[in-house]
């Protein structure tokens, strides 16, 4: 079954309406920490290692899978989409049923030439936090046990 598309608007129209929703923000700590979504939580879904490189972070659903029951309903973003859609594979593969990738993410979907296609969250003038807290990655892992 086709993951679901949403823009960051439709995405927090839908988190509105329903308050059992949750935004899961798969970029990582630091670029969670200079702003997200309000109500976010962060579980990385890759470490970058330099330019170009990532690495799949381990620890991505062991998390999830202890912390988020399968049957929730998770808005998954990240800075432009691209990530994110990759989050909603690996939760797909493990059972999850209810998601919906943020298409533009936080910061917004370019082009090869640095235009904007798809905006973001940010860009979309929606709640944006930058308290960490719970939500922290570090906190849902030692939330997890891990």
């Amino acid at each position: 079954m086709p993951i679901k598309q949403q823009s960051p608007r439709e995405a927090f129209d839908t988190l509105k309406a329903n308050p059992d929703a949750l935004y899961l923000d798969v970029r990582t700590e630091g670029e969670f920490a200079q702003g997200h979504p309000a109500g976010a939580i962060n579980i990385p879904v890759v470490f970058i290692k330099g330019p170009g490189q990532m690495e799949v972070n381990p620890d991505f659903l062991p998390i999830a899978e202890k912390l988020i029951p399968r049957n929730k309903t998770l808005f998954v973003g990240c800075q432009s989409g691209v990530r994110s859609m990759r989050a909603c594979e690996m939760l797909e593969g493990a059972g999850y049923s209810n998601l919906t990738n943020v298409v533009g993410g936080f910061g917004g979907r370019r082009d090869q030439s640095g235009s904007v296609v798809a905006p973001g969250w940010r860009d979309s003038g929606l709640p944006v936090s930058t308290d960490t807290g719970d939500a922290s990655y570090q906190s849902l892992r030692a939330k997890a046990g891990l």
